[in-house]
């Protein structure tokens, strides 16, 4: 191959990485997991796929759950890097 016939480099967009902050704001709300599930109502296994980012759905009324009781917004929970 010449020069001119040289591949141009390929640029995959990179697919932004969703970040989980649920165990930062349990400790410092002095809180664990399990303290955390039974508030929400939710599985333990749900909340630890929650904490490990290990999710390809969130359901609203559980989103809205976990901020009330964190005291916190989406955006302190999630964010997108």
């Amino acid at each position: 191959m010449t020069e001119t016939q040289a591949e141009a480099p390929t640029q995959e967009a990179a697919e932004p990485d969703l970040r989980v902050h649920l165990d930062a704001l349990l400790h410092q709300r002095k809180m664990t997991a399990a303290d955390l599930a039974e508030r929400v109502g939710i599985h333990p296994n749900n909340l630890s796929n929650l904490r490990l980012g290990k999710f390809s759905m969130l359901k609203r009324s559980t989103l809205v759950a976990v901020c009330r009781e964190l005291e916190c917004q989406p955006g302190d929970l999630l964010t997108v890097e």
